[in-house]
């Protein structure tokens, strides 16, 4: 069946801002009416708009903790290290921790979620590596950045060697570089970067 859209007249009262129609019917009346008296019942708030919830759903956070702490158990199991299916099974957790703190409500502090996300993202970026899947690494290594610069040599270090392990050696160099101007107290990043410089200097690409 078809459906059909019909332009009702609508009109503002200019002092009252209340809804009304030269054309009224039963329905369109019913529905002006309640509009109007949510209207009539915001106005009488102290604020004029009710606020929104501050609290952090603490029920959220234990789940967004748990996803993460199973993902790394997946990978720190087995010596010396996660065979493809426990890399598998790390990743999956990690996107259901991802996917958790991504869809938090609006209302909800925006740096938590720049928190929680930003390391699930360096986790996965792990767990991809294990399974040996560098260009998903890399991209998670510079999400996890993007969210997370400063404090989050893993992340920098992560997306550096998953450039190296697809032959990517100058734009690695570039990248690792801007990672010791944030943190430069990073072992591992310090030890890529001459890693890096070592391979270049062979005539290495």
């Amino acid at each position: 069946m078809d459906e059909t859209f019909t332009l009702l007249p609508i009109q503002m009262d200019p002092a009252s801002k209340s809804l009304s129609s030269p054309t009224p019917t039963p329905t369109l009346n019913s529905d002006l009416t309640a509009l109007n008296t949510l209207h009539r019942a915001i106005l009488a708030l102290p604020n004029q708009i009710p606020p929104p919830p501050t609290n952090i759903n603490p029920k959220r956070s234990a789940q967004i903790q748990k996803m993460r702490d199973q993902g790394n158990t997946s990978l720190r199991t087995s010596k010396p290290s996660p065979s493809p299916a426990q890399a598998q099974e790390a990743i999956k957790l990690y996107t259901y921790g991802i996917e958790m703190a991504l869809g938090r409500p609006s209302w909800e502090p925006s740096a938590i979620v720049k928190e929680e996300a930003g390391l699930l993202f360096a986790n996965r970026a792990q767990a991809y590596m294990a399974a040996q899947m560098w260009p998903e690494g890399a991209s998670d290594g510079e999400t996890s950045v993007e969210l997370k610069r400063n404090g989050n040599g893993k992340a920098w270090w992560r997306r550096g060697r998953c450039l190296c392990e697809m032959g990517r050696w100058e734009e690695a160099r570039t990248w690792v570089q801007s990672g010791l101007e944030v943190d430069g107290n990073e072992q591992d990043l310090s030890g890529l970067a001459r890693e890096i410089a070592n391979h270049l200097a062979k005539g290495d690409k």
